[in-house]
């Protein structure tokens, strides 16, 4: 005679396993916090903009994604661990959100919310020019702005040496219905050695800009533009994703444009795109 199979767990059991799980949670986080007490006291210094870690960071998020199974929707996942570490960057040094809400302030208010929680503190300015003057002038600050679009050429502010850079681009997973979808620039001032540069962000000045320029250089990179009439031109944030800006260079020159200038103004780690069907690929 064969057994009956066994009877499946009662609510109750279920409950225990998941309060468990709920209590080691809990405790992993006071480990970390612990060991982030550990570390601060090793490094023995708050160097400007020396907790951010924006590689370190990339490589975190893409370990996330590839790992990650289950029902759990991987933007819980992501912004769990967006708070987790943004939390801990700012009890090793504290900072603050500054965000450019000319271009809406509840999609910019979601998305620092969404990558930085709320222990942060969140200050809006008018203008993606006045967050970057704000970051300028701090001591480990950030700031938020728009990635698609700009009224004004903030980034020739970050051509400076020791000024600061553009860091990341978020959302680090892009997909249409994200709950944070807005793209932004996060910029602010950080070490060398903990910078990524699968992305690199370009601000170049040319005369003789226009649509056919524009359509031209299409292919090769993603561009906000900012017109200049006093030049017959416009200010460009150029993002070189691996075509390499002497190609970009060349390529602006032989559509009809006159490069005036260009410097490095930051770099940021190539995002993953998830489709609908929820796998995320780079």
């Amino acid at each position: 005679m064969s057994k009956a199979p066994p009877a499946p767990p009662s609510l109750q059991e279920l409950r225990k396993e998941i309060d468990a799980i709920d209590e080691q949670v809990h405790r992993l986080l006071m480990a970390r916090g612990d060991i982030i007490d550990r570390l601060i006291q090793v490094k023995q210094t708050q160097e400007v903009g020396s907790a951010f870690r924006p590689a370190r960071e990339a490589s975190m998020m893409r370990s996330l994604v590839e790992r990650h199974r289950g029902i759990l929707p991987l933007d819980t996942i992501e912004s769990i661990w967006r708070v987790i570490i943004s939390t801990f960057t700012y009890v090793q040094a504290p900072f603050s959100v500054h965000a450019d809400v000319s271009v809406g302030e509840p999609a910019m208010r979601d998305s620092a919310r969404f990558h930085f929680g709320f222990v942060v503190p969140y200050v809006g300015h008018f203008s993606a020019q006045a967050a970057v003057e704000a970051v300028a002038k701090s001591k480990g600050d950030l700031a938020l702005v728009s990635a698609v679009s700009s009224r004004t050429p903030w980034w020739s502010a970050l051509e400076a040496e020791g000024a600061p850079k553009i860091i990341a681009r978020l959302p680090f997973l892009e997909r249409a219905d994200h709950p944070a979808a807005l793209p932004v620039f996060v910029i602010s001032r950080v070490a060398d050695d903990a910078m990524v540069t699968e992305v690199q962000m370009w601000s170049v000045r040319v005369s003789g800009w226009n649509a056919d320029i524009a359509r031209a250089l299409a292919p090769l990179a993603e561009i906000v533009a900012v017109p200049d009439t006093a030049f017959d031109g416009a200010a460009l944030l150029v993002s070189d994703a691996g075509t390499g800006f002497e190609k970009i260079k060349a390529a602006l020159i032989q559509a009809g444009a006159s490069v005036r200038s260009s410097a490095l103004v930051g770099s940021h780690a190539t995002r993953y795109t998830v489709p609908p069907n929820g796998s995320a690929k780079p």
